[in-house]
């Protein structure tokens, strides 16, 4: 428990916070988002081959109350009307194949009643950025082919203006639109096909790809579920550490004085061994009896005694 009660320090509960909202955040926002981003995509393709496979269909069979009914996007539809050169709108601060462009946005009076915002297409600078002619779109009666397409948001800030002698905005959104030229738009809008009556550039359709999403989104799964573990292994080694000093602390150290015990019991065996083999020595090699005791007093006192 005092090992454990380490951990309730201001580090390590900081620490621990800053990884489970990390996790956190990969697993409920940063995962989500590349991975749904992944599913736009791969639904807008699936939108777009199912497209490319079905012919064109009256306008009105997908709009429902003045709106594209749902996964319409992409579809192709026929319509029958007239233009409003007179409310025509530019759409600045374009990009077509890696090029400044200007996209041109003329209103369509559809026979039903029912008025739609077409863009006719794009047109590329002139001298910089100044607006180029635009071919007027015609006049009368006729019938266009289009893709239904999804309205783009308002950009903050951005106020439609009028320059070289057009309404310029920024972004395609209808409901914008319709207020500045007065006229009831429906939701969406229309994005003429290639050889149409009033089609000036043709916009491509976008390429079929889904994109570096899918990969982003597991990275973000694995870096959520390594930081976790990452954590833990860390506070292992901290209460496998904690454990071996606290071990090596409380135990008393005998084992030098057991080894010093051995060393002297060792030195005095050798010496016992060593005694006793100069004994043996002595006794064998010398005279014994009487004889050894007569020349011993002999020697002392220099007389042999009988």
């Amino acid at each position: 428990m005092r090992i454990l009660r380490n951990f309730l320090r201001p580090g390590w509960i900081a620490l621990a916070l800053v990884v489970l909202g990390f996790a956190a955040a990969c697993f409920w926002v940063l995962a989500p988002w590349q991975l749904g981003k992944n599913s736009q995509n791969e639904h807008q393709n699936d939108l777009i081959k199912r497209a490319e496979s079905a012919e064109p269909v009256p306008v009105d069979e997908l709009y429902r109350d003045g709106r594209p009914i749902t996964d319409a996007e992409w579809s192709r539809v026929e319509l029958t009307g007239t233009y409003l050169p007179d409310k025509e709108v530019v759409v600045r601060l374009r990009s077509v194949d890696g090029s400044p462009a200007y996209e041109v946005l003329t209103p369509f009076a559809e026979t039903s009643g029912s008025t739609y915002l077409v863009n006719r297409g794009y047109v590329n600078p002139e001298q910089g950025t100044a607006l180029p002619p635009i071919t007027p779109a015609p006049t009368g009666q006729v019938t266009v082919q289009a893709r239904i397409r999804a309205s783009e948001s308002t950009m903050p800030g951005r106020e439609p203006r009028t320059e070289a002698g057009a309404i310029q905005v920024y972004s395609i959104d209808p409901v914008l639109i319709s207020r500045t030229v007065d006229v009831p738009l429906t939701a969406g809008y229309l994005q003429l096909t290639e050889g149409q009556p009033g089609a000036l550039g043709v916009i491509s359709l976008p390429q079929l790809e889904t994109g570096p999403y899918l990969s982003y989104g597991l990275q973000w799964l694995a870096f959520g579920l390594m930081a976790p573990l990452g954590l833990g292994y860390f506070a292992w080694s901290e209460i496998k550490q904690r454990r071996a000093n606290a071990s090596g602390t409380d135990v008393p150290p005998r084992k030098p004085r057991e080894r010093g015990k051995q060393t002297r019991e060792a030195l005095a065996a050798s010496s016992t061994h060593r005694e006793s083999a100069s004994a043996r020595g002595v006794i064998g090699s010398g005279p014994t009896g009487d004889s050894g005791s007569n020349q011993k007093l002999t020697d002392r006192y220099g007389r042999e005694r009988t």
